[in-house]
């Protein structure tokens, strides 16, 4: 339909006409996602008519036709000047049933959701919907959201989660998702006076169907269940991501501390669920571990400690299946094709490498999943198939962030001594973590373990001589290329290679480097003519 055609009779249009005008536009544009730059002026004049149309008393039916064709003309962040204004704004929460600032309280907002019918609850979802769109696409929707406290409505609304239907719960958890991604200056406002992080904790339990057996202990899924329902599914992603947003910053406190130990107990229990589809549960337990990345680490050893389910004696105990599942979560990560490892598997090897760091049993027993007694010393490190392998061959990958989280993840499993990471990984693979470190010269790092030692194989101990500590495998004998020369023809090539390094540092392709005794780089001529040294050494 020819906008300047339409919008002069929708000026003068009545209820019923507005609505047959607009269905047609919606029937037109249902599906178009790229718009005509020479119409922007003529599509913001329409989204001001349909805001002036909700702005009066109309009917249901008209309410959700004008609020599809503002949801259209959302997708277009150029045109959405009238609708991000505080009068624009208010209209759309009101629609959504939002009790945004002075417009209305919670008790209101909690018996309008009682008494919605089917018709004024399509009202809702799609004025929902309209939010997400304007809030995403509009800087200054964002603020003016922030102006008239939305947030205060959104947690309002969160309180009668147990009433929602399914799209009103969904967008309503997005919403505050867009919210408090785009505007970090909201999360304390939502976390110290809506109690955001309660609310949403609240929401998460309801929508898993948590069972608690102990204080922060959930009920065994029955492995007879049903999978999870993908709609519930799809909240609880909701949830998980505004929580993270939320968790970003620790703001400490016993109350906090609490509701973190609590969340932790929830998402123990999500990663024991299944969803309908392996792809959805793979999502959904990524979800889970971005959000115990932003827990106290104080907090996992929720994720081992449930007394009523009991656990390994050989962990002191502890039951191990969430932490089991997360390595699960890990290989699949390592083995997935053209998978971004920076986005898909960096946070399941942050989580497991501050879980190991900081308990000893998390760290003994995925030590014995990765990082078992080696037998095998005739393969370089990085060659096969075992989780080892996979591992030792991310410290050398091409992006920094996931290098340095496998070798810090396989140094902490080695309770951070050189000599046992060196071991497994050998020094080639293993060199980028030292230099960063300053651990060249050997040593251990920071953090203090356990005195427990770990007891080499015959097969390693009788081939330990043997092994080249640069590659970590025992090399098959090589022939001595200088064996047949003369003194002086190895004379000769000695200063030869002598003359290449020089050439090469003098043009300065490569820098000549050792290793200070503190087991940091420094240039070469540095580190051999160091004063420590030379002071205490006779004069000729």
């Amino acid at each position: 339909m020819d906008l300047n055609i339409m919008l002069p009779q929708l000026e003068a249009a009545d209820e019923k006409d507005v609505e047959t005008f607009l269905r047609q536009y919606i029937r037109e544009n249902s599906h178009t996602f790229s718009f005509d730059q020479k119409e922007e002026s003529l599509r913001s004049k329409l989204c001001q008519s349909v805001l002036s149309v909700l702005g009066r008393r109309v009917k249901p039916s008209c309410q959700k036709t004008c609020l599809e064709t503002l949801r259209i003309l959302s997708r277009d962040k150029r045109v959405l000047a009238p609708v991000a204004t505080r009068e624009g704004m208010l209209v759309l929460g009101a629609m959504a049933r939002l009790s945004a600032g002075e417009e209305g309280d919670d008790n209101q907002n909690i018996s309008q959701e009682d008494t919605l019918s089917e018709e004024e609850e399509r009202v809702v979802v799609e004025a929902l919907k309209c939010l997400c769109n304007v809030v995403y696409n509009s800087p200054a929707a964002q603020q003016v959201s922030v102006d008239v406290q939305l947030v205060q409505g959104l947690c309002a609304t969160l309180r009668t989660a147990r009433t929602w239907h399914h799209e009103v719960g969904l967008f309503t958890l997005r919403l505050l998702f867009l919210v408090s991604a785009l505007r970090p200056d909201v999360r304390g406002v939502l976390r110290r006076e809506w109690h955001a992080v309660k609310l949403l904790t609240e929401v998460l339990e309801h929508t898993l169907d948590v069972s608690w057996v102990g204080p922060y202990e959930a009920a065994r899924p029955d492995p007879q269940a049903l999978p999870m329902p993908a709609e519930d599914n799809e909240r609880a992603m909701e949830a998980l991501k505004a929580l993270f947003n939320l968790t970003l910053s620790d703001t400490g406190g016993e109350e906090d501390d609490h509701h973190f130990r609590l969340i932790a107990a929830i998402l123990r229990h999500l990663l024991m669920l299944k969803t309908e589809t392996e792809e959805k549960t793979e999502e959904a337990h990524s979800h889970a571990i971005n959000l115990l990345n932003n827990l106290p680490v104080s907090c996992l050893d929720v994720l081992i400690d449930v007394p009523v389910q009991g656990g390994l004696e050989i962990y002191g105990g502890k039951n191990m299946d969430a932490v089991q599942m997360l390595i699960d979560f890990m290989e699949k990560r390592m083995d997935k094709q053209g998978s971004n490892y920076k986005e898909g598997l960096t946070p399941v090897l942050s989580l497991l490498t501050e879980g190991s760091r900081h308990h000893r049993e998390i760290r003994r027993y995925i030590k014995a999943q990765v990082l078992p007694p080696l037998k095998e010393v005739k393969i370089r490190p990085e060659i096969g198939t075992a989780t080892r392998n996979k591992l030792v061959r991310l410290m050398t990958h091409v992006d920094m962030g996931v290098k340095q989280t496998a070798a810090e993840f396989l140094f902490v499993l080695c309770k951070e001594s050189v000599d046992n990471l060196l071991k497994y990984t050998g020094y080639g693979n293993a060199a980028g973590l030292l230099v960063a470190r300053g651990l060249l010269a050997g040593g251990r790092g920071e953090t203090q373990y356990s005195e427990d030692e770990d007891s080499d194989t015959e097969e390693y101990k009788s081939a330990k001589p043997f092994i080249n500590p640069i590659t970590g495998h025992v090399e098959e004998p090589m022939p001595n290329p200088i064996e047949e020369m003369t003194e002086e023809q190895k004379e000769y090539e000695a200063q030869k290679l002598v003359n290449m390094f020089d050439k090469l540092s003098r043009q300065n392709v490569i820098r000549p480097m050792g290793v200070r005794p503190d087991g940091t780089l420094a240039p070469l001529e540095e580190t051999l003519c160091d004063p420590a040294e030379d002071s205490g050494s006779d004069s000729d």
